[in-house]
């Protein structure tokens, strides 16, 4: 059979060079009552992992192999809300790795059938563990990873290279494709790797870029930024997955975010499923808080403006969660 040379140029030598160059999209519907507002979307689930987070893993993975940190038939450890530990099952898939992850049981089904199905091996620890308890989730990790022979953890609460990535590619491309239009940056944090690596980006090339980052009710995030203070009750007990955290990461820089906004369960998963029906894009529920938020600072604003804001994963990861009624209900909540 022979392939015409316009199929051809779109080969990739492997999975893993189709990772980012996600697009960049106007939202037209919801914004329709704001004229002067541009709201554009960064779509991350394009990437091979449905997420943001296989530009961080793939980047610490190949820093890990180039300085021997992590050698062939190694294990990768790591803690994990889902989508870091997809890229990384995904990963260790292609490079024959063992993956070992753990997680708050909190973490959709979806999610934990997806690292199975990459072979990954899951444990799944209970998300009201205090960060200082054996059984928290990234303790788990840590221990894991010191037991193990041959074994590497991804680390990237506290791995410096996980902005780095972000400052590298998500931020230039949010530059290149928006034309430098971009007045305001918007992305809710767990690590804060991708807001902190952004936002650098975006404020060297342009320093009047404001960025705002949502935090859910009951992480720490909110508090910590306002006051300087870290809430003692927070356990990320909240319904929304992969941000928001109940201790500080050495990946955020707060230096670089000039105002956080707390959101709710209710109000991220309502404007997730507006995202689908007025949209046409099925994202998960960080996608609807990051959305909520742009939106709460659109209504705001009374000149023109920009607003970039992230879409980190795929609503088909959260089917049985908030786009299921009977989910909602059991959990109090009405949308």
């Amino acid at each position: 059979m022979v392939h015409s040379s316009a199929t051809v140029s779109h080969r990739f030598p492997s999975l893993m060079d189709t990772i980012g160059n996600t697009p960049l999209v106007i939202a037209k519907h919801l914004t329709a009552h704001l004229a002067h507002i541009t709201l554009l979307l960064k779509l991350e689930f394009f990437s091979p992992g449905g997420s943001v987070k296989d530009r961080m893993v793939k980047f610490i993975i190949d820093d890990a192999e180039k300085r021997g940190l992590l050698k062939p038939g190694g294990t990768i450890v790591e803690n994990t809300s889902g989508n870091t530990g997809a890229a990384v099952a995904m990963i260790a898939a292609t490079r024959g790795y063992r993956a070992i992850l753990t997680m708050p049981d909190k973490v959709s089904k979806e999610k934990q059938k997806a690292l199975k199905a990459f072979g990954a091996e899951i444990v799944v620890c209970p998300t009201s563990a205090t960060p200082d308890s054996p059984e928290h989730y990234v303790n788990m990790a840590k221990r894991l990873a010191k037991e193990i022979p041959n074994s590497f953890r991804v680390d990237q609460y506290d791995n410096l290279l996980n902005p780095e990535a972000h400052y590298l590619s998500t931020g230039p491309e949010i530059w290149e494709q928006s034309f430098g239009a971009v007045d305001y940056f918007v992305a809710s944090a767990s690590t804060g790797g991708t807001v902190s690596g952004v936002s650098r980006y975006l404020k060297e090339r342009k320093p009047s870029v404001q960025v705002v980052m949502p935090d859910p009710v009951g992480s720490i995030y909110y508090e910590y930024f306002h006051k300087g203070t870290i809430p003692h009750d927070a356990a990320c007990t909240y319904l929304l997955e992969g941000i928001g955290e109940d201790h500080l990461a050495k990946a955020i820089n707060f230096k670089l975010i000039d105002n956080v906004v707390q959101v709710s369960d209710e109000n991220a998963f309502k404007m997730t499923r507006r995202l689908a029906k007025e949209e046409g894009i099925l994202a998960g529920g960080s996608s609807g808080a990051n959305v909520w938020a742009a939106l709460q600072l659109a209504e705001s604003l009374k000149t023109p403006a920009t607003i970039v804001a992230m879409i980190p994963d795929t609503g088909l990861k959260y089917l049985s969660k908030f786009f299921d009624d009977s989910w909602l209900a059991s959990h109090n909540l009405t949308l």
